[in-house]
């Protein structure tokens, strides 16, 4: 007689075998789990979890690079709208200063807009780059140069499908246009640079020498490097060719041709 299974054992039933005597079912014999088979259950098992992991991390990071492309052309276009009010109320003056401590006028952390002709590409950049500044828009860095002034005008951006994804196609000569309430200016690029994250010297007012004193209009784009990526920061710097005074009376404002791509 069969004794019966002890805690941990279980009788697993084969199918029916062809023997010498003819068909007949065959059972196993009592099995028990050892450390071995559990150790490669255990292994099964989290091989599993983390492909399943894996997965969900990838499906993560393909919506921030190509899912949320819709949301971010929303925000835009809201944000288009809103300069677009801004400009074109004459009763809208500057921002006020710090020191007045009145509240912060409407469009007021809107820098302007930045035009790439090479990759059809403009955006309405924002003033701040902190991860709530920039997740829609470029940022300005607070602390560098304003649009055309003398300095290092510095932006950030993402390196999503949207945004700054495929600044690694600029090169030197390549138009960069930024488009204010009164003028419009146009930088040609001539360096690009992959650095780390902490080189926070080339957004310095003389990029790569912090200490050194600006003569020059000059602009930065930065974005993580490479695509997929943030261990490393893609750089470009432009220098200030040519300035025009913006007319809302003229077509497309007077842009110039050189940012229109013509």
């Amino acid at each position: 007689m069969q004794e019966a299974p002890k805690r941990g054992e279980k009788v697993v039933k084969l199918r029916p075998e062809q023997t010498g005597e003819g068909y007949k079912s065959v059972y196993s014999e009592m099995t028990r789990p050892t450390l071995g088979s559990r150790i490669r259950a255990g292994i099964r098992v989290s091989g599993e979890l983390m492909i399943t992991f894996g997965l969900i991390v990838l499906l993560f990071a393909g919506y921030e690079v190509f899912g949320n492309s819709a949301k971010v052309q929303d925000e835009q276009n809201a944000l288009n709208s809103e300069l677009d009010e801004v400009w074109n109320d004459p009763t809208v003056g500057p921002t006020p200063s710090a020191a007045t401590k009145a509240p912060a006028a409407p469009g007021s952390n809107l820098v302007g807009r930045l035009y790439i002709p090479k990759l059809d590409k403009e955006w309405v950049v924002v003033d701040g780059v902190q991860p709530d500044d920039i997740r829609y828009a470029p940022g300005h860095y607070p602390d560098s140069a304003k649009p055309g002034g003398v300095g290092n005008f510095s932006v950030a951006g993402h390196r999503i499908k949207k945004i700054f994804w495929r600044l690694d196609e600029l090169k030197d000569g390549d138009v960069i246009g930024v488009e204010t309430r009164t003028n419009w200016y146009v930088y040609k690029v001539y360096q690009q640079q992959v650095v780390k994250p902490s080189a926070v010297e080339v957004v310095a007012p003389v990029p790569g020498k912090p200490k050194a004193k600006p003569t020059q209009s000059l602009l930065t784009l930065t974005t993580c490097n490479p695509k997929y990526n943030n261990y490393e920061r893609l750089i470009i710097h432009a220098e200030l060719v040519s300035t025009a005074k913006r007319d809302q009376a003229l077509p497309n404002a007077g842009m110039p041709a050189e940012i229109k791509g013509a």
